[in-house]
């Protein structure tokens, strides 16, 4: 495949990320494709590192974390050891489920699946135990407007 993200490619990813569980076919059949073309070509965007796993996405809310939280960090240190503090703290709670550093006036920006307000006060007490932080602040999720896992792919090209 010269160009991986050729029309069919960018089709497949769509449906795929709106459903990976899609047997190969019907994707063959919704992007007019054989089914061993189709075959190929998933398994070249895999290889490729498009495709990067498929996943089962859980109701936050079934199973007792309904509640997000944003929490904003702020550090007055930005040693390499400091960060390896931060990123192994980050990557031992479950809990947080994104967390990105960032540019401007912010840190850092967690994403934190919780059951309660309560909940927060006792990630947040582990959290400021594991390492020093100048500020740490939360605001939570009031409605979900939109939240997706599909990447726009096709947007960019």
């Amino acid at each position: 495949m010269a160009n991986i993200l050729d029309k069919k490619n960018i089709e497949l990813l769509n449906l795929l990320q709106k459903d990976a569980s899609l047997a190969i076919e019907p994707l063959a059949e919704a992007v007019s494709l054989s089914r061993n073309a189709c075959w190929r070509r998933i398994k070249a965007l895999e290889e490729a590192g498009l495709i990067t796993g498929r996943v089962a996405l859980v109701n936050p809310e079934l199973v007792g974390l309904p509640l997000v939280a944003l929490v904003i960090v702020k550090t007055n240190q930005h040693e390499a050891n400091w960060l390896e503090q931060f990123r192994a703290a980050v990557l031992a709670m479950p809990e947080i489920v994104a967390a990105w550093r960032m540019s401007g006036d912010l840190d850092y920006m967690l994403r934190v699946r919780l059951s309660s307000v309560a909940g927060y006060d006792v990630f947040y007490q582990r959290l400021i135990s594991q390492v020093p932080m100048r500020d740490v602040s939360a605001s939570f999720v009031l409605e979900e407007i939109k939240e997706t896992t599909v990447v726009p792919v096709g947007l960019g090209l």
